[in-house]
């Protein structure tokens, strides 16, 4: 009779423990839920870029669109938004040896990342690693110690807890925009090069040309609770294309 008595608390004392561990988790995924429920796009360049105001005479621009990353996108689609918003402002595509200004465009990286990740992204600039594909957080723990009640229990809070991940996408682009000058500048370029694991070669190149540099990078993200990529994508486009259409 007492052995019963006492399966019979601890069942009980099991089954309180399964139920604290599901509210905990349950309460866990809903106020992320809830944080995160609305869609937030942002985009951000690394550095700003300040142009000269030229004569309608000198609005031309060429266009060089390239995609790096692992993803397939419509780079044709993208460079012909790019070209319809120049368009609306009043410049003109034209060949490269027309052009009064060049605007080089390179996805580095799409995909899902750390908000931290993106930051970091964006704070290294232009010509800086890409974190792609990285993880963004996700909501799940799992609870022991507690008896095959508040096993159970665990498993149900981790399987409801899986359903519901703060989700973040990025698109990490180089942008350089170059100016044509009347004048010859000078410039220099030094480069270090890895020669297997112990050996780095150093080059110099100095020479004059007749275009002026200007250099950013863009980094957009897309933050929703199960955010899809398909969904991500196209909201990370326009981001792009609006903030590169700003920049001349």
């Amino acid at each position: 009779m007492s052995f019963r008595l006492v399966s019979s608390r601890r069942v009980v004392a099991y089954g309180m423990a399964a139920v604290g561990i599901v509210a905990l988790s349950g309460c866990a995924a809903t106020q992320v839920a809830l944080e995160h429920r609305n869609l937030d796009v942002q985009t951000k360049m690394s550095n700003t870029i300040f142009l000269n105001p030229v004569p309608p005479s000198e609005e031309t621009v060429y266009v060089q669109f390239k995609n790096t990353s692992d993803k397939n996108l419509d780079v044709a689609a993208l460079e012909q938004e790019i070209d319809a918003n120049l368009t609306s402002q009043g410049y003109r595509i034209v060949p490269y040896n027309q052009a009064h200004y060049l605007l080089q465009i390179n996805v580095l990286s799409v995909g899902k990342m750390s908000e931290a990740a993106a930051k970091k992204s964006l704070t290294d600039g232009f010509g800086g690693a890409a974190f792609g594909a990285i993880a963004g957080g996700t909501i799940g723990q799992s609870y022991t110690g507690a008896g095959a009640g508040a096993l159970v229990g665990s498993a149900i809070g981790l399987v409801a807890d899986s359903m519901v991940k703060d989700t973040t996408y990025a698109m990490i682009t180089d942008v350089q925009v170059a100016e044509r000058s009347k004048a010859a500048v000078s410039q220099q370029t030094n480069a270090n090069l890895q020669q297997g694991t112990s050996t780095t070669t150093t080059q110099e190149i100095s020479g004059t040309g007749h275009w002026i540099d200007y250099r950013t990078r863009i980094v957009s993200t897309a933050n929703q609770v199960n955010l899809s990529f398909k969904k991500a994508v196209p909201l990370l486009q326009a981001q792009l294309v609006h903030s590169i259409s700003g920049i001349i």
